[in-house]
C-alpha cells in the first residue's frame, strides 16, 4: 500500500517535471499565424480581415509588442526578429509551468500595421478557459493606447 502511493506520486513529480523542463522545438512553434493549424478551444488566432491594424510602421508596432511582453510575469521571447517581422513568446503558467506559445507577425499595409497572432496551447485538454485570447486581447488593446490615430 504504501510503496503504491510513492509509486505515485513519483508519477506525478516526474509528470510535472517533464510539463515544466520539456524541451521545445522552436520550429514547430514559430511559423507564420496564417499557415498555423488553428488552435480550436486551445488557443486563439486572428488573420486576415480580423487581424487588428495599428498605425504605425512594423518595426515600431513590434518594438512595442516586446515591452509590452516583457511587462507580463512568466512570459520570454523564444524566436523571432523585429528584422524579421515575426515573433515568437512562450508563456508559462505560475505553480506547474503550462506553456502557451504566442506567435506575431506584423505587416505593412499602407501607413499601418496589420498585427497577424496565433496563441496556443502546448498540451491542451479540452479548452484554455479563454487565457490564450484573454492575453492576445490584453496586449492588442495596450498596442491601442500606443498607437492611437
Amino acid at each position: 500500500m504504501q510503496t503504491s502511493f510513492l509509486f505515485i506520486i513519483f508519477v506525478v513529480i516526474l509528470g510535472a517535471g517533464w510539463i515544466r523542463f520539456a524541451p521545445t522545438d522552436v520550429d514547430a512553434w514559430h511559423v507564420d499565424p496564417a499557415t498555423a493549424n488553428d488552435p480550436g478551444a486551445q488557443g486563439f488566432r486572428v488573420i486576415g480581415r480580423e487581424a487588428p491594424r495599428f498605425s504605425g510602421d512594423p518595426v515600431a508596432v513590434l518594438e512595442a509588442l516586446i515591452a509590452i511582453s516583457r511587462a507580463e510575469p512568466r512570459v520570454r521571447r523564444l524566436d523571432g526578429s523585429v528584422d524579421e517581422g515575426m515573433l515568437t513568446f512562450v508563456a508559462h503558467t505560475k505553480w506547474v509551468g503550462f506553456r502557451d506559445y504566442i506567435t506575431v507577425k506584423a505587416v505593412a499595409e499602407g501607413s499601418a500595421t496589420k498585427l497577424s497572432a496565433i496563441s496556443r496551447s502546448r498540451y491542451s485538454y479540452g479548452s484554455d478557459r479563454g487565457v490564450n485570447r484573454e492575453r492576445m486581447e490584453r496586449w492588442f488593446a495596450e498596442l491601442e493606447d500606443i498607437f492611437v490615430e
